[in-house]
């Protein structure tokens, strides 16, 4: 079943394959360059899924999680953390405020596509 996911990325080749990824199996793909910018690109958008990167200019993946959470609209729209870092630190504070899951880069299309199917058919 299709679902419409935010790629939050500051990498424009990234956010290019991953949304490759994603539409090859169906889904329709809104991007963003930062968390601020994800931020205002929800405003009242039906979202099934968050796929953000972790570091970023202007506002950073665990910063827009939190301000997700706090949204009541979207307060339990999985969000998946894409990134290079595998610090158990940074995953225990994504773990706190609610991170569905987390995936290091580079990561496997099968992989990103299976989590996406586990959390939105929850």
């Amino acid at each position: 079943m299709s679902k419409t996911i935010l790629i939050v990325d500051d990498s424009l080749s990234l956010r290019l394959v991953v949304k490759m990824t994603l539409e090859g199996a169906g889904h329709t793909v809104l991007q963003a360059a930062d968390g601020k910018q994800a931020l205002d690109m929800l405003d009242g958008r039906q979202i099934d899924l968050v796929l953000s990167d972790l570091n970023m200019p202007v506002l950073d993946g665990l910063g827009l999680l939190e301000h997700i959470r706090q949204h009541s609209l979207y307060a339990h729209t999985p969000v998946i953390m894409l990134t290079t870092q595998d610090a158990s630190h940074m995953q225990l504070r994504g773990q706190q405020q609610g991170i569905s899951a987390w995936i290091l880069k580079p990561f496997e299309p099968p992989y990103l596509l299976a989590a996406i199917a586990r959390l939105t058919t929850r």
